[in-house]
């Protein structure tokens, strides 16, 4: 990237950070149940498609959302890996995530692609899409999850 005096160098790198920020927090507010918190991470109008389901619409995203999490015991959300590139007010991205979950006393390991479109907003970069595949399932020993602690 070509420096100059603070101009588009300076909002490309703000703008991959605030893209980078809205993926950990996602994965934040998954790993705290926060619904809250999840939803603002999506634009009104986006688009949510995981495994053979597509969901359209911020509030039918949330909804499905807390269905699937109603199924979990407990489940830990990491991100690894991912590209941003922006292009004025629209950016794209694709990030790798870590998922340990508990199901009915069965533990899972799942390793998936997201595929991303986002939109920048008023209040900030939110996801317009999210396009979630499944790399690597496989079942884990039995364990405990215990509740992530609050935000200090």
């Amino acid at each position: 990237m070509k420096a100059d005096s603070g101009g588009d160098a300076s909002r490309a790198v703000h703008d991959e950070m605030a893209i980078r920020n809205l993926v950990t927090s996602y994965a934040d507010a998954v790993n705290r149940r926060d619904r809250d918190a999840w939803r603002d991470t999506w634009a009104e109008d986006s688009e949510w498609r995981i495994r053979d389901t597509t969901v359209v619409g911020r509030q039918a995203i949330v909804e499905f959302w807390v269905g699937a999490m109603a199924s979990f015991e407990g489940v830990i959300q990491m991100v690894a890996q991912g590209t941003v590139s922006v292009t004025g007010d629209e950016a794209s991205g694709s990030w790798t995530i870590w998922e340990i979950g508990r199901r009915a006393g069965e533990g899972s390991l799942v390793v998936g692609f997201y595929s991303d479109r986002y939109v920048r907003q008023s209040s900030g970069w939110r996801f317009a899409a999210r396009h979630f595949t499944v790399c690597y399932r496989g079942d884990l020993p039995p364990g405990k999850f215990d509740p992530f602690p609050p935000k200090l």
